[in-house]
This record gives structure tokens, C-alpha cells and sequence, in this order.
């Protein structure tokens, strides 16, 4: 059997893929969260999004100290058009259980089996204050180098909405060439709203990016599409 089909068994088991609600067990001085949404708040601003990930899920493993491991997979490449993907991090953060101010620190492993030259690892750090969390990332991979900030405010009254945002700057080594000419340097942000209503998680987002048209063409950033796309999910959890 094809191993990724063992994931997304281990995926079904976890819960089902619409089921954005985590798992949670204590193992001695090990707390263990299981679910089919990231569950570390860093990895989860820089995890690269999908569009169609049906099976998707994680784990994460945190000590008393702080240290921590996981592994996130947004997509195991199932279907035409997908690939599988593993997102695989190591972090230290404190505090680890109040509201307090704390800091997160941490390197995340971005695994393409299909498509090795993919691969690459991002450095990241944060700050959190309550609910609310600061971070920036860098990567540097062959021929471009990629940094991100990442901003979640947590959720804002009076509406309970989750508020996210998501920019990063994208700089090659060489320059990219389509129809028109050519990119060297290009930027591209999100922002994303949830809010959980009538027992559903609502979520709308919004990405752009600096490229226009032909330029499209060479577009490899963090959003699913280069120019401005809006979208709105509802999902609900039957069991």
C-alpha cells in the first residue's frame, strides 16, 4: 500500500476531514494533540496552503519545558492535480499554558517526496500577547529567498471574529521570465476571518499579490492563486 494512503487512513481515524476540532491527550510530561487542522499557532500562519485538500492533519507533541515537534500534512496528494506534502517542526515556546507575554521559536521542514527540489527548511520566531500572536519567518531555498510576517489578532469583539494576516516577500536569485519580461522580487499577503456560528466554522479569505497578468505565469508564492481570489468556507462536524 502506498504510504500515503496510510496517512490519510491515519487521517479518517483521527476524525473526519471536515471536522476542524482537535483531538487532546496527556502522556506523563507530554501533551499530544491529534486533528485535521494545525494545532501549533506559528506553523499553522506558515504552513503552505492548499485548495482542495479533502484528507489533511497533523499531530503535535509538546514537553512541560516547552519543546516541541510535529508534523502537518495540507495535502496528501490523493487526487489529480495534488501532491502529497509533509510539513514536519521543531520549536521551543514560552509560556506554555497562560495569557502572559511569551516568545516561540522553531524550524519547520517542508517535504515534497514527489517533487524533491521542493524541499526546504524555514526559521521562524514570535512573540504572543493573550490571544493575540506576532511572527516572522525566513527561508532560504536553492535560487530565491522567501520572508513572511504573520499576524493573528485572535478573536475581536463584538463579533467573535478570528482575524489573521499573512504578508511575505519573495526574492530570486535569477529572474523568472514570462511573455512580457521577466520578475526578480515579488510580494503577496492574505487575510483571513473565522468565526464559529449556528455550529459551523465560517471562514472568508482574501489573497492578492503584486504580479499582474502574464506575470502570473511565474508566480510561486504562499497564496493558492496570484491575483486577487476570495473565498468563503462553511464547515460543519456530524459526529
Amino acid at each position: 500500500m502506498d504510504y500515503r494512503y496510510l496517512i490519510a487512513l491515519s487521517i479518517l481515524l483521527g476524525g473526519c476531514a471536515s471536522q476542524p476540532e482537535v483531538v487532546e491527550r496527556e502522556i506523563g510530561q507530554f501533551d499530544l494533540k491529534l486533528g485535521t487542522a494545525p494545532t501549533r499557532s506559528m506553523a499553522q500562519g506558515l504552513v503552505q496552503p492548499t485548495t482542495a485538500s479533502t484528507f489533511r492533519g497533523g499531530l503535535d507533541l509538546a514537553h512541560d519545558s516547552g519543546v516541541y515537534v510535529g508534523q502537518w500534512s495540507p495535502s496528501v496528494g490523493l487526487f489529480d492535480g495534488s501532491q502529497l506534502e509533509l510539513n514536519s517542526y521543531v520549536g521551543y515556546a514560552q509560556p506554555r499554558f497562560d495569557d502572559s507575554v511569551g516568545y516561540e521559536l522553531g524550524v519547520i521542514r517542508y517535504s515534497f517526496p514527489e517533487l524533491e527540489t521542493r524541499n526546504r527548511e524555514e526559521y521562524y520566531a514570535g512573540i504572543n500577547l493573550g490571544s493575540s500572536r506576532l511572527g516572522g519567518a525566513m527561508s532560504s531555498a536553492l535560487g530565491r529567498t522567501d520572508s513572511t510576517l504573520f499576524l493573528e489578532l485572535g478573536a475581536l469583539r463584538p463579533f467573535d471574529v478570528d482575524v489573521r494576516m499573512k504578508y511575505a516577500s519573495h526574492s530570486m536569485d535569477s529572474p523568472m521570465y514570462h511573455p512580457g519580461g521577466s520578475v526578480r522580487v515579488f510580494n503577496d499577503w492574505s487575510l483571513n476571518l473565522s468565526r464559529r456560528l449556528l455550529g459551523m466554522q465560517m471562514d472568508l479569505s482574501y489573497s492578492d499579490s503584486s504580479l499582474r497578468g502574464a506575470q502570473c505565469s511565474v508566480y510561486s508564492g504562499q497564496n493558492a492563486y496570484c491575483e486577487g481570489f476570495m473565498m468563503f468556507k462553511a464547515e460543519r462536524s456530524f459526529f
